[in-house]
């Protein structure tokens, strides 16, 4: 694990941030608080837990982190249930439901689930509930779009998250009517990590260099995992629309997360599309490429998250901090990140897209001033220090 201090984040935050987070931790100093989720390394609920562990710790929160287990067959049953949560048409047996309840059991007898709050990620580990100890709070916190799921599956998922004592969702319309309490707490970033830390022009130029992209033409980025609701074909079919009047290139650059087995099939799909164009890259990175994607995002020239379904999105407050515009799907988090004509544009369409793209490749000057306000925007709404604070004040209300 990361070693974080919280002072390492002074003069990064907004003024005042620090000191009111050392007198919310000293309300809750030593409690344990534990996070379950499916991953250590792949997607953005792994990406947040390394760096918000380690910095809970730093502030006196007895903080500790565990992972679920499962065969193939247990990871193919949780995509399918995350596709049908939001909104996908899935076909999900009895048999597939049993084994996703009979994997988490196992695990319930092989991890250590104490604390004084326990904060359970995403559906793969939700039937843990049914094996909680007598003692501490449980809430489900869920990071998907959660806002038009495949009825029968939510009703499945249901059973398991009513008997939590909270559930938190990263928007208003993602919440469902549960007899619990709900929080709104949105996802971060990390300034200081080797995803969104500073680089110097000689680390930029050896990345760029080792992974063979050259800065001779506006680029167009899109950082995400192999998924058919992050719309790669869609980005490829928009770049083509642009590339008739803009000689540019597009980068699609991601990995496959280790619960995630469609990734393979995607990214397939993906390189079929892009054909032989020299000027698109498909990359596919190791989960630990963070310098990389760090290099990439700074590289570009305007940044796509062109979702169609998105829990949140954190590679647009990436992008952000970065002081790059961003063009993303009307999906999800995506909608609370970029604001309209300030720190870029929402589409519906492929053509939406290329409008937007040309726009802002037109217009130069709009591009360094939707940058500047983004990175301003995410200082205030979507640093990890916020997040801090949020889960800080879940865990004095709960336990106190």
């Amino acid at each position: 694990m990361n070693t974080v201090s919280l002072d390492d984040y002074r003069g990064v935050t907004p003024k005042g941030t620090l000191q009111f987070l050392r007198c919310l931790a000293e309300r809750v100093r030593g409690r344990r608080f534990l996070h379950v989720n499916s991953t250590r390394y792949g997607g953005g609920v792994a990406e947040i837990l390394h760096r918000l562990v380690p910095i809970m710790t730093d502030v006196g929160v007895d903080a500790h982190w565990e992972v679920i287990k499962g065969d193939p067959a247990f990871f193919s049953v949780t995509k399918a249930l995350h596709n049908a949560l939001q909104g996908r048409e899935e076909l999900i047996t009895k048999a597939m439901l049993s084994h996703y309840v009979d994997t988490n059991r196992e695990n319930a007898r092989n991890l250590s689930l104490e604390g004084d709050l326990v904060l359970i990620h995403d559906p793969q580990p939700a039937p843990l509930i049914n094996h909680r100890p007598a003692e501490g709070k449980w809430v489900w916190r869920c990071h998907i779009d959660l806002s038009h799921p495949q009825r029968q599956t939510w009703r499945h998922l249901r059973k398991y998250v009513a008997k939590y004592d909270g559930a938190i969702f990263s928007l208003p319309k993602f919440s469902q009517q549960i007899p619990i309490p709900q929080f709104l707490v949105y996802p971060s970033i990390d300034p200081l990590s080797d995803k969104n830390r500073e680089l110097s022009q000689e680390e930029m130029d050896g990345i760029l260099m080792r992974l063979d992209i050259s800065r001779d033409k506006p680029i167009l980025l899109q950082v995400s995992r192999f998924d058919r609701f992050k719309d790669p074909i869609g980005v490829i079919k928009a770049y083509r629309l642009v590339k008739k009047h803009y000689d540019c290139r597009l980068i699609l650059a991601g990995g496959k997360a280790q619960d995630d087995p469609e990734g393979e099939e995607v990214l397939a799909d993906v390189r079929e599309e892009a054909g032989h164009d020299p000027d698109i890259h498909v990359l596919e990175l190791s989960p630990d490429s963070h310098v990389e994607i760090n290099a990439l995002q700074r590289a570009a020239t305007i940044v796509l998250q062109k979702s169609l379904r998105e829990g949140f999105g954190l590679t647009v407050a990436e992008a952000m901090w970065k002081g790059k515009p961003v063009i993303g799907g009307a999906a999800g988090g995506i909608t609370v990140q970029v604001i309209h004509d300030v720190t870029g544009y929402t589409v519906n369409s492929v053509e939406g897209a290329a409008f937007r793209i040309r726009y802002l490749l037109e217009n130069p000057d709009l591009i360094a001033k939707m940058g500047e306000a983004g990175r301003e925007y995410v200082r205030r709404e979507f640093l990890i220090t916020r997040h801090l604070t949020d889960y800080l004040t879940l865990l004095t209300r709960l336990t106190e």
